[in-house]
């Protein structure tokens, strides 16, 4: 439920299936999936996020909610980006707008400035396997591609480079929603989620039932876009167990979070207090983490489907590090 699009501190929508009971959440650090992936060693991108998350937790610790801001941020201006990458960029270089290669950087007409510090990012390995059981004309076909692991590679953001001008996005910040909403309701549809307009439920702005969202009609443009896309995130996020322990102020900040993310991305002017998401903190990591990874996703496939496709302004390349995961 959202009551204010700049108020991410709410009870919990009514819609959750199984409602959690605040006493009743176990909070045994080792039954989380995700502490459990975390744990290995020797898989780079998990090393990559912990460190990430680690660094945000000593900033949380010190005081400087801005940094969590700083991550979901890099999340609306990266959401094509793996999880890992962007938790990468934004503790590296949290001001970035827009990462690439040098290579890629000098084809756009553009020069990395003498001693910039590159952003360490994650490229995939991508290798080729045939299946020695298929028979000898399959055998000659063009081999399925598989990924053997990960390298390091360096990025350098728009502000570390001089040259020639880029290309405006489509989408440059202007405070209007424009197609995005029709987009926004085409996609609910596509999800089997019905769209209603009832004042029956004010003061709240908007309402998930599961399958259903219900807004408050009379919202501006924006308001009423941001909270359909928060009300979309209980719909994508809270309607199933996905974890061993979580609150009502958790889920809300998520969907908060998820609405900050593609608003932003959008071009709007999203005021929320940085101090707010901190809300999803208590203490565990695991569950910090875990947040914010369903965050990214859920915020990735809402902007995949509103957004129009942009301009090509990278080679491929550079495209497939952004999906080092």
């Amino acid at each position: 439920m959202n009551f204010s699009s700049n108020n991410s501190n709410v009870n919990s929508h009514s819609s959750h299936i199984a409602p959690h009971r605040k006493n009743a959440a176990r909070r045994t650090r080792s039954e989380s999936p995700y502490q459990q992936r975390t744990s290995q060693k020797d898989n780079p991108t998990q090393q990559l996020i912990k460190q990430a998350v680690d660094y945000l937790i000593q900033q949380l610790e010190a005081g400087k909610s801005e940094t969590l801001t700083a991550y979901l941020g890099a999340m609306a201006r990266f959401h094509s980006y793996s999880f890992g990458n962007i938790l990468a960029i934004a503790r590296q270089r949290p001001t970035a707008t827009r990462v690439a290669g040098i290579r890629a950087w000098n084809e756009l007409g553009r020069f990395v400035r003498k001693g910039e510090k590159g952003i360490q990012i994650l490229a995939p390995i991508i290798g080729h396997r045939r299946n020695r059981d298929t028979a000898e004309q399959e055998q000659e076909a063009k081999p399925a591609s598989v990924l053997i692991g990960f390298r390091a590679v360096y990025v350098f953001d728009l502000s570390q480079t001089e040259g020639a001008e880029l290309p405006e996005f489509e989408h440059s910040i202007t405070g209007e929603v424009g197609e995005h909403r029709d987009r926004m309701i085409a996609f609910l549809a596509q999800q089997n989620i019905t769209l209603e307009f009832n004042e029956k439920i004010a003061p709240a702005l908007g309402v998930s039932y599961g399958g259903k969202i219900v807004l408050l009609p009379g919202q501006s443009k924006a308001e009423e876009f941001t909270t359909l896309v928060h009300e979309t995130a209980h719909e994508l996020l809270h309607k199933t167990e996905r974890r061993t322990m979580t609150t009502a102020t958790v889920r809300e900040t998520e969907a908060e979070a998820v609405a900050f993310i593609v608003g932003q991305s959008v071009g709007l002017d999203m005021g929320t207090a940085s101090s707010d998401y901190i809300q999803m903190y208590a203490g565990d990591a695991a569950l910090l983490a875990e947040s914010l990874e369903v965050i990214q996703r859920t915020s990735a496939v809402i902007l995949a489907a509103i957004q129009s496709e942009e301009p090509a302004q990278e080679n491929e390349s550079v495209a497939q590090l952004a999906q080092a995961s």
